[in-house]
């Protein structure tokens, strides 16, 4: 397929000349293969050995295309019917059985760090791989054949919204409850193109909180939840940072509580409202960055009444003056990774440990090779399944300078 013919045919249906091999999954959670013309094609909804016959193109660039794969020859033993129609725009891996999305995140993780870890890489897991999603925003659109309001999707690589029959990502208490928001909106002659989304939120225990953001109007401010972590209670707001997966990231917390062990002063950086600080580091000499200042506020909040628990509104590249030799430094950062200048700081004073969460092993490679080269010596890598039936990987490296 030429140049020429991708730009023409760019969101349409395109039969392809050739039929394309997908040799791997890449980080990113394609289909990978190479078009007749040398160029990477990058497909969703397509499996490795499988070829791909039919696809429609949502992105081109000089040297690569993605794409969705709309007709396929030899099927990957491994797939599954999914079980939501939306489900490339929420969860492109439910087409796969959960035991093949496991031993693919663990990889690609492997690959990634393929110059820098060499022993196994375990993956933990609740194995509860739906209906675990704490959060989720959707989007409205009206329907002119039931003349009503319905939730909805952006179909991926389109401005097109796909609606939203059912969902087997979100906790059930979060669907049921936009179900009855698009209800009284229909009961109340309301338009669909008032509003930009309908964001809902719910604790483990079930509450929900959230609501209606409309358009060119500021945000309303929600209730606020709370939740218990490793039996400690943290507040938050519904639109604020807080972790999707409540019962995988306690798994997380264990062991990056194992992996702090005996430290008596502890820095976490990129703290959020605190959720691992002080879950792990409750009665440890505790400092905690962080720099959005809602989180912030939560923050202080959820710090009230320990004494040793200092909350810090900074950003994380500019609180390096905290960074000690004998402590024990906590990193999750958002997807674009640690600023190179907390990389240099931590490689130049070497903390006693540096323990790294990630939700995005590729920026975290980036940032654990340039304190590998400086000497750090990398001890433990393992994956944590925060977010079943999708290709984002959450990952836990802990690096020793000593």
């Amino acid at each position: 397929m030429s140049r020429k013919n991708r730009k023409k045919y760019l969101n349409e249906a395109v039969i392809l000349k050739e039929p394309v091999k997908i040799d791997k999954l890449a980080p990113t959670g394609q289909g990978v293969g190479t078009l007749e013309d040398g160029i990477k094609a990058f497909f969703w909804n397509a499996l490795p050995e499988v070829e791909v016959l039919k696809c429609r193109i949502v992105k081109k660039r000089a040297h690569f295309i993605e794409a969705i794969a709309e007709e396929i020859d030899n099927p990957n033993p491994n797939r599954i019917t999914p079980k939501d129609k939306q489900f490339l725009s929420t969860s492109p891996w439910q087409i796969m059985s959960e035991s093949y999305e496991e031993e693919s995140k663990v990889k690609i993780l492997k690959e990634l760090y393929r110059n820098l870890y060499t022993s196994e890489i375990k993956i933990s897991s609740d194995k509860n791989f739906y209906y675990y999603r704490n959060k989720m925003e959707y989007s409205l659109y009206y329907n002119f054949n039931t003349e009503k309001i319905e939730l909805a999707m952006h179909l991926r690589g389109s401005h097109q919204k796909i609606p939203v029959e059912t969902s087997s990502l979100e906790r059930p208490e979060i669907f049921k409850r936009a179900q009855e928001i698009v209800s009284e909106l229909n009961q109340n002659g309301e338009e669909a193109r008032k509003y930009q989304s309908l964001l809902l939120r719910c604790n483990q225990k079930g509450e929900v909180s959230g609501g209606l953001f409309e358009k060119h109007k500021s945000h309303p401010v929600f209730n606020n939840l709370e939740d218990q972590i490793l039996g400690q209670t943290y507040s938050y707001s519904p639109n604020g940072f807080f972790q999707i997966n409540l019962p995988v990231y306690e798994l997380a917390l264990k062991q990056i509580s194992k992996l702090v062990g005996q430290a008596e002063k502890v820095l976490d950086l990129y703290s959020g409202v605190g959720t691992i600080g002080l879950s792990v580091a409750r009665a440890k000499d505790l400092t905690l960055v962080e720099i959005d200042k809602s989180a912030y506020q939560e923050l202080e909040k959820n710090c009230a009444g320990i004494s040793n628990a200092k909350p810090i509104l900074a950003k994380s590249e500019e609180a390096l003056d905290y960074i000690a030799p004998d402590s024990v430094v906590i990193l999750d950062p958002p997807r674009a990774g640690c600023d190179i200048k907390l990389i240099e700081k931590l490689i130049e004073v070497k903390p006693k440990k540096v323990i790294y969460l990630s939700c995005n092993p590729i920026t975290q490679v980036r940032d654990v090779e340039k304190m590998v080269s400086a000497g750090a010596k990398l001890e433990n890598l393992e994956l944590f399944n925060f977010f079943p039936r999708t290709p984002h990987i959450e990952s836990l490296a802990s690096l020793s300078f000593s």
